[in-house]
């Protein structure tokens, strides 16, 4: 009886420091709000120098890009790689800037709201992000092409500033 006590206390303790690893290791590759900040503003650095291999360094290698429900998917970092342009880049200007950005350190979920234009022309919106191992690991975005700057874009419900 008093050996399978013993035993049973060493199992709880192994599932205990299983658990404690776990979670060291989940704490360890999350990320705060100023990482989540850098990472979209690495993204934005990439796609607005048409550097490709700036922009995909940001996602995981099993990341998904998506526009919901399938107008846009890509799944995997080789094939969001060749979207952004691959090794030789768009063949037009584009340039991503970044208005409103939030992030869940907990869930290691954020948000961003967006304009992005290119030669074409352009598009606000706003994307969700998932995080895992400090890197995107999925990406669905939202927007509308619209001719209106930002500030006209989101002037009847413009947040005010602090």
């Amino acid at each position: 009886m008093r050996s399978a006590i013993v035993f049973a206390f060493f199992l709880l303790i192994a599932a205990q420091m299983s658990c404690v690893g776990v979670r060291t290791e989940l704490a360890a590759r999350a990320i705060k709000h100023h990482e989540f900040e850098a990472l979209l503003e690495t993204l934005a650095l990439g796609w607005n120098t048409n550097d490709s291999t700036t922009a995909i360094s940001v996602f995981a290698e099993d990341a998904i890009y998506a526009e919901p429900p399938v107008r846009q998917l890509y799944v995997g970092r080789d094939e969001i790689f060749k979207f952004f342009g691959g090794e030789a880049g768009r063949p037009t200007w584009m340039k991503m800037v970044w208005h409103n950005i939030s992030f869940n350190e907990r869930r290691q979920t954020g948000a961003g709201e967006f304009t992005f234009s290119w030669e074409e022309g352009q598009v606000h919106g706003m994307v969700s992000i998932q995080i895992k191992n400090s890197l995107i690991f999925r990406w669905r975005e939202y927007f509308y092409e619209t001719d209106f700057e930002w500030d006209a874009f989101q002037k009847p419900s413009q947040f005010e500033t602090r």
